[in-house]
Parts: structure tokens; C-alpha cells; sequence
């Protein structure tokens, strides 16, 4: 197994969850840190890594209530909370210095990392991930009215993946909590004018024909953040990694390694 398989990890008990993280690759390596999207898991990162394991120590979390780690009696979930609960794993793990890779909602945590947090953060790379509240807005009215049968219709593999993999499945719950993170407008949300704070290189990544991410949106950010490199990939949508997993894992090893 190349990638993330889900019975070779560790759990860290934070308050009353138990959070699911996984170590691959190089041990000895400089660390790369995979952050998956709302109702995901690790394992979407799978057909881009492979070839990162020789160089890399590559370690994937599943968010709380995710994959296999536990929501517990969790309330709310917020981009602010998710990023707090990734540092906590990362101290226990005593990891300062990383690199981050983060798809969808996890490179929206992995902007809030990179922008608000203490991490020494080498280099970052985000996939189809909204930064900034006023660029989801166009499409918050549609999302709002998805319901998790609409969810479960459209996502099968990602459901099926729920189900088989969380010790207590409840979808019904965490889908009104991910629902409510994305629609979520207030300072625990997206960074928006934040991630003037970002420093390190960024490599922001989206599929051509990605309906949540516009070329115009990561256009704006580099604007912002003067590191900024934008790969546009042809004939992919918002899972380009999926979509284009040669050309994406080709730029991931290029810009990770130059």
C-alpha cells in the first residue's frame, strides 16, 4: 500500500474524541501534512502521494467526526476549531517545522494554519480551497438547501467510506455540522484579508472547470500573498487531484522539492 489504509495508525484522545492520524513514507524526512475536505477522509490523497514517500514523512488526519476519528460531544464545528484540533495533534507529535497539503476545506484550515498559527510552515499547497467568505457567497444560497440524501446521492463513495469507516456513524449529524462550517461568515470561518499573514511559498491549485473555487479567487489571493505560484489544471473539476492525479502529483514533487 502506497498511500493511506486506515488500520496502521494511531489515535490522540483530545477532550472526549479520539482523532485518527496516520504516519507514512520517510521517517526521517522533512514532514508533509495532508488535510482532506469536508465529510472526506485521508485517502483522497492517495493517488497523488506515492511519489512523495521516499522523500517525505507524510502524515494525514482525519478531522473529528471524520474517517475514523470520533466527533464526541461536539456541538459545532468551525474552520477556528479544526485548525486548533490539527495543532494539538501536531504538538503531541512535536512537530513544529512542516509542510502542508490541504484539499477543499482542509486547505481552508491549512490557510487559517498558515496565517494565524505559531507553525514554521516550509511550504504550501492548497487544492480547490476557498479562502475567503465573499467568494463562496454566489453559491451559499444553493448549498444551503442540500440535504444529506442529495449529499449521499452525489457522494456515494465518500458515504460508503463513512460508513465503513467511523466507529460511531451518525450522518445525519455531521453533515448539518460540516453544512454549518461552510456557510459559517464570522471570524472562525474562512481567513479572508488574513492570509496577509501567510509567508512562506504557496502553490494554490484548482480545477479549470472547479464550480466553489474561480481562477478570479486564487488570482486575488496572489495578490495578497506574494509567494503565490497558481496552477490552473485542464479538464479537472474541484477534485482535481482526483481528476488529473499524474499532472497533480508532478507539480506537488516540483514545487515540494525545488
Amino acid at each position: 500500500m502506497q498511500g493511506f489504509n486506515h488500520y496502521t495508525g494511531k489515535y490522540f484522545e483530545l477532550d472526549d474524541a479520539k482523532i485518527y492520524y496516520e504516519i507514512i513514507g520517510n521517517k526521517n524526512g522533512p514532514v508533509l501534512l495532508c488535510l482532506h475536505g469536508s465529510l472526506g477522509n485521508i485517502e483522497v490523497f492517495n493517488d497523488v502521494i506515492p511519489e512523495l514517500r521516499e522523500e517525505f514523512k507524510i502524515i494525514g488526519i482525519d478531522n473529528r467526526g471524520h474517517g475514523m476519528s470520533t466527533l464526541g460531544s461536539t456541538q459545532a464545528l468551525s474552520y477556528e476549531f479544526l485548525q486548533k484540533e490539527v495543532e494539538a495533534v501536531l504538538r503531541h507529535l512535536n512537530i513544529e517545522d512542516l509542510n502542508i497539503l490541504g484539499f477543499s476545506n482542509g486547505g481552508t484550515i491549512a490557510y487559517r494554519l498558515a496565517a494565524l498559527s505559531k507553525l514554521k510552515i516550509k511550504k504550501l499547497i492548497t487544492i480547490g480551497s476557498p479562502w475567503c467568505t465573499k467568494h463562496v457567497e454566489r453559491s451559499i444560497d444553493a448549498f444551503s438547501k442540500i440535504t444529506v440524501d442529495v449529499w449521499k446521492e452525489y457522494c456515494r463513495v465518500d458515504y460508503e467510506q463513512y460508513q465503513k469507516l467511523n466507529p460511531e456513524p451518525n450522518i445525519n449529524h455531521i453533515f448539518e455540522l460540516a453544512k454549518n462550517m461552510a456557510l459559517d461568515k464570522t471570524e472562525k470561518g474562512r481567513p479572508n484579508e488574513r492570509v496577509k499573514n501567510i509567508t512562506c511559498p504557496l502553490l494554490s491549485i484548482r480545477g479549470e472547470s472547479d464550480p466553489i473555487v474561480s481562477y478570479q479567487d486564487i488570482q486575488e489571493l496572489a495578490e495578497i500573498v506574494a509567494k503565490t505560484q497558481l496552477f490552473n489544471v485542464s479538464s479537472a473539476g474541484h477534485e482535481a487531484l482526483k481528476d488529473q492525479p499524474k499532472l497533480l502529483s508532478e507539480k506537488l514533487k516540483s514545487f515540494l522539492i525545488e
